[in-house]
């Protein structure tokens, strides 16, 4: 069985390029739309059903540009508007096409804002909490919810098969010791990498440094950094950041439609 681990969107909370920004970072995506990070997202294929991680503002482009067209499941990592903004883009994918719910997991402490915000979407979406270090099966994968450290209830997301272990954590700040002991030795882990130089939020996410040092401490065999702004706090261009990371070994910089075979 052939499974695959997609980012869909590798990108901090504005995006890149973003509409109000002309920094060197944003001016070199606009130059080259390869380059262009959108908000941060991944999709997980099994042979017969795609696992959506997070449903963020880009999420019909997304969807579009990797040319997916079936939705089977969701889980959000967390409660905030870069995460969850796109998720009325799965309406009409219901309503025209799909005739059934789909499941959506989320935070225990989201359940509430989802039916505040999105009072119309309970047609559309069989919504369930997850909980912390419970497995979901699907097709010899298992998923596994972790805490992140992100100030609202937050969770990365541990996904295994019998041929690889993967962890996903799109937001955090460093982690808790039971998370690092959970993901220890993980063939991949993809990891928060929002600023480059100074942390300005070192209470929700990390630098570069402190992912890559992340990494090492949890003795991942590649670290992958997304969630990746380069804005701030010190503006940069992909080439850059490559060449800043040219002196690390199996550390790779993440980018949106990123395929692993897991």
């Amino acid at each position: 069985m052939t499974v695959n681990f997609k980012i869909l969107g590798s990108g901090a909370g504005p995006g890149a390029p973003s509409f109000f920004c002309k920094c060197k970072g944003c001016m070199e995506a606009i130059q080259n739309p390869e380059l262009a990070r959108t908000r941060s997202g991944a999709i997980i294929q099994l042979a017969n059903k795609n696992i959506l991680i997070d449903t963020p503002p880009d999420l019909r482009v997304q969807l579009l540009r990797e040319k997916i067209d079936k939705i089977d499941c969701v889980f959000l990592t967390h409660w905030h508007y870069d995460h969850f903004g796109g998720i009325g883009e799965l309406e009409y994918y219901v309503k025209l096409l799909r005739h059934k719910k789909i499941p959506l997991f989320l935070p225990a402490s989201a359940t509430r804002q989802f039916e505040d915000a999105f009072p119309d979407l309970g047609s559309v979406f069989d919504c369930s909490a997850w909980n912390f270090d419970q497995k979901y099966e699907f097709d010899r994968l298992s998923l596994t919810p972790l805490p992140a450290n992100h100030g609202v209830e937050t969770a990365g997301f541990l996904v295994e098969t019998e041929q690889c272990r993967l962890a996903y954590f799109p937001d955090t700040a460093g982690l808790s010791e039971h998370s690092k002991k959970k993901v220890a030795g993980v063939d991949w882990f993809i990891c928060d990498a929002t600023f480059c130089g100074d942390n300005w939020f070192p209470q929700a996410h990390m630098s570069v440094d402190e992912a890559i040092a992340l990494g090492k401490v949890v003795k991942a065999k590649h670290t992958v950094l997304t969630h990746m702004s380069v804005h701030y706090s010190k503006p940069m261009t992909n080439r850059e950041l490559k060449e800043e990371l040219s002196q690390e070994q199996h550390v790779v910089l993440g980018h949106d439609g990123m395929k692993f075979t897991l």
